[in-house]
C-alpha cells in the first residue's frame, strides 16, 4: 500500500475483504484491497465493470446490500474504524462527515417527491438548515450544482429532468452538509463535457477551501488523470497498480493498466482517427433551411452504401424537417421550447451523432423521431413514410425496424424480470422463431455484447451499472433493426466494455448496413464512432459537418468550447484506438 500523504491519512483501507452470499454460493468480490487519501486530496478508482471498485466505495460508507458483508480488513476514517462500527453511529457519520453521489440518478431519486423537498430533507435531517430558511438554502444548494433556474426547478419532479440535470440533482444532495469525505461514484457520467467540468471544477473549490477529500470512482481515464492526484487500478477485486495519476497514465506498468490505457477514447480523444472502426468516408451532411452552417469542400472519395449507385451519396433513412417541441412548465408561465426548427438527415448505412449539453433537446429530438412524444411542428419521415401518419399495422412495423438504447439501463429494464426473459421478450412478442430458436437468439445475443451465458437467469439489480446498460443494448439488438437510436448507449460503461461495444456497433454497421442516431455527451466517442455531427445548443443546431471537419475545423464558439472541455485531452498518451 502506497499513502497518499506523509501525514495520518483522512481515509485508510487494509487488506479490505468484501463477500456475497448468493444463490450459486458465496461470491468474493474484493481481496485485500489496500489504499489511502489524505486530506484535501482526491483518490480515483478505476477498473472495468465488475472490478470491486464501487463495492470498496459502498463498504467504506456502510452501504452494502444485505447479502454483502466486509469479511476482513480494516477502513478506518480520521482515525476510527469503520468496520463492525454500529449502525446507529454510522448513521451519524454517513451524510454528515461522509457524502455521497450515487451513480443511478433515476433509481436514487424519489419519483413521486419534488427535488427540492428531497433536497431539503438531507439539509434538515443533518441540521445544516431550519425550516424558515430551508428554501433559501435549497436554491444555493442546487445553484452550486449548476442547475439554472433553481427556485423553479426546486418545484419539479425526477421524471421532468433530463438526465444529466437528475445527476446534478444527486450532486447537489451529496455536497448539502458539506462533508469531509465524498464519495463520488461515476458522478458526472451523465454529464456533457462543459456541465462536468462546472460540476468538477465545484468540487475542486471545495476541496481546497474545506480541506475536504474526495474519493472518485470513475471509468474516465482522462478525468481521473486530470482530477485525482493518485489512482488506484483495479482488476477482479484486487488492487493491481497504485501511484501519481498522470505518471501512472502516461507509464502504465502493469498489463491490464495497459490494457485500460490503449482501449480509452477518452484519454486519447484528439489523436483519434476518423472511421477507426472502417467507416465509409461521408460528404458534409445535408441540412436544410439554413440550418447548416458553411459548405464543406466535397469529400475526396464518394459515399458508398446500400443502395447507393456509383458515385451517388446513399439515400436517407430518416429525413426531419423544420421539427419544434414545446412544453408546458409546472409552476411556471410560459412554455419552454425544447428543440426549435431542427432539420437534419440520416444517411442510410450511417451514423449520425448529436452532441450538446444536458438540456440542449438532443435527447428529446430522440424521443420524437422513436414516436414517444409527438412533436408540436414539423415532419419527420423514416424510409419515405411520414411517421406521424403511421397505422396500428405500419406503426407495428416500424417498431421493429427502430429501437431504441436507452441513457439509463436500469430504469428501461423491468427489475422483475431475469435477463433471459428481458432478451427473449421481443423475440416472443413479435413471433421470431420458436423457443429453441428464440433460446439460441438470446444466448447470441448475450456472447455479442460479452456477458456470460450463467447471468441469464439473474435480475437486473444484480447486474452492474455497465452490465446492465449491454443487456439493453442485446435487447435493442433482438429484432435486427434498420436504425438504432442510441441515447448515451455506452455513458455507464467502463473503457474496456466501451471499446468492445463501439466496435461491435461498428462491425454490425458493416456488416448489415444499420443506421445509427448517436446521443452522446462524450466528445472522443462520437469522434470515434460517427460519420456526422450535428451540434444543439438550446434546442437549436448551431454546427452540423463531417466528424472529421467538426473535430478538426470546428467553426462554431459553443463547439470549441466543447472540444476545450473534454478532460485529459492534453495528456501524452498513445493508445491502440489513436493509432
Amino acid at each position: 500500500m502506497t499513502e497518499t500523504s506523509p501525514e495520518s491519512p483522512l481515509l485508510e483501507v487494509t487488506d479490505l475483504a468484501v463477500g456475497f452470499q448468493t444463490m450459486e454460493g458465496p461470491v468474493q468480490a474484493v481481496r485485500k484491497a489496500g489504499f489511502s487519501l489524505g486530506a484535501g486530496k482526491t483518490l480515483a478508482i478505476v477498473g472495468e465493470s465488475g472490478s470491486g471498485k464501487s463495492t470498496t466505495a459502498m463498504a467504506v460508507i456502510g452501504l452494502l446490500p444485505g447479502n454483502g458483508k466486509v469479511s476482513a480488513g480494516s477502513i478506518r476514517f480520521d482515525g476510527q474504524e469503520l468496520v463492525g462500527l454500529p449502525e446507529s453511529k454510522m448513521r451519524a457519520i454517513r451524510g454528515r462527515s461522509i457524502g455521497l453521489v450515487p451513480q443511478d440518478p433515476m433509481s436514487n431519486l424519489n419519483p413521486v417527491t419534488k427535488i427540492g423537498t428531497q433536497v431539503a430533507e438531507t439539509l434538515l435531517v443533518h441540521g445544516m438548515a431550519t425550516s424558515k430558511d430551508v428554501d433559501r438554502k435549497v436554491v444555493e444548494v442546487l445553484t452550486a450544482a449548476g442547475l439554472p433556474d433553481a427556485a423553479e426547478r426546486a418545484k419539479q419532479y425526477p421524471h421532468e429532468f433530463s438526465g444529466g440535470m437528475r445527476q446534478r440533482a444527486l450532486i447537489a444532495i451529496g455536497l448539502a452538509c458539506r462533508p469531509r469525505l465524498l464519495i463520488a461514484d461515476e458522478p458526472t457520467s451523465a454529464l456533457d463535457v462543459t456541465v462536468q467540468r462546472t460540476i468538477l471544477d465545484q468540487i475542486g473549490r471545495m476541496t481546497e477551501e474545506l480541506g475536504t477529500s474526495v474519493l472518485l470512482i470513475t471509468h474516465d481515464l482522462g478525468l481521473a488523470a486530470e482530477r485525482a492526484s493518485d489512482l488506484v487500478v483495479m482488476h477482479r477485486g484486487e488492487v493491481v497498480e497504485t501511484g501519481p495519476a498522470r505518471q501512472l497514465l502516461e507509464d502504465p506498468q502493469h498489463p491490464y493498466t495497459k490494457s485500460l490505457v490503449s482501449a480509452a477514447p477518452s484519454v486519447a480523444a484528439v489523436r483519434l482517427s476518423p472511421g477507426a472502426f472502417a467507416a465509409p468516408a461521408a460528404e458534409r451532411l445535408t441540412l436544410v433551411d439554413g440550418n447548416a452552417t458553411e459548405p464543406a469542400a466535397p469529400a475526396a472519395e464518394p459515399a458508398s452504401g446500400p443502395d447507393a449507385g456509383e458515385g451517388a451519396a446513399p439515400d436517407n433513412i430518416v429525413e426531419i424537417r423544420d421539427l419544434n417541441k414545446v412544453f408546458k412548465i409546472r409552476g411556471k408561465s410560459g412554455d419552454f421550447h425544447a428543440v426549435r426548427n431542427v432539420s437534419l438527415e440520416i444517411p442510410r448505412g450511417r451514423t449520425v451523432a448529436i452532441v450538446g449539453e444536458s438540456g440542449s433537446g438532443k435527447t428529446t429530438t430522440a424521443r420524437m423521431l422513436l414516436k414517444l412524444i409527438e412533436p408540436t411542428s414539423g415532419s419527420m419521415t423514416f424510409d419515405g413514410v411520414d411517421i406521424a401518419s403511421l397505422a396500428k399495422g405500419q406503426l407495428t412495423d416500424f417498431r421493429q425496424r427502430v429501437q431504441p438504447i436507452f441513457q439509463d439501463p436500469y430504469s428501461s429494464l423491468d427489475p422483475m424480470f431475469t435477463i433471459e426473459r428481458i432478451l427473449d421478450e421481443p423475440l416472443k412478442t413479435y413471433k421470431r422463431g420458436d423457443r429453441r430458436e428464440r433460446a439460441a437468439r438470446v444466448r447470441e445475443l448475450m456472447e455479442q455484447v460479452a456477458l456470460p451465458a450463467s447471468m441469464l437467469r439473474r435480475y437486473p439489480a444484480e447486474l452492474s451499472g455497465g452490465q446492465r446498460q449491454r443487456v439493453a443494448i442485446a435487447r435493442a439488438l433482438a429484432l435486427n433493426p434498420e436504425l438504432i437510436v442510441c441515447d448515451e448507449p455506452v455513458s455507464a460503461l467502463d473503457v474496456l466494455v466501451q471499446a468492445q461495444i463501439l466496435k461491435l456497433l461498428g462491425d454490425l454497421q458493416r456488416d448489415l448496413g444499420l443506421s445509427y442516431l448517436f446521443i452522446s455527451h462524450d466528445l472522443a466517442v462520437v469522434r470515434l464512432i460517427s460519420d456526422y455531427v450535428c451540434v444543439m445548443k438550446d434546442g437549436e443546431l448551431v454546427e452540423a459537418a463531417t466528424s472529421e471537419e467538426v473535430f478538426q475545423n470546428p467553426r462554431h464558439p459553443y463547439t470549441r468550447k466543447l472540444l476545450a472541455s473534454i478532460p485529459g485531452n492534453e495528456l501524452n498518451i498513445e493508445g491502440e484506438l489513436a493509432s
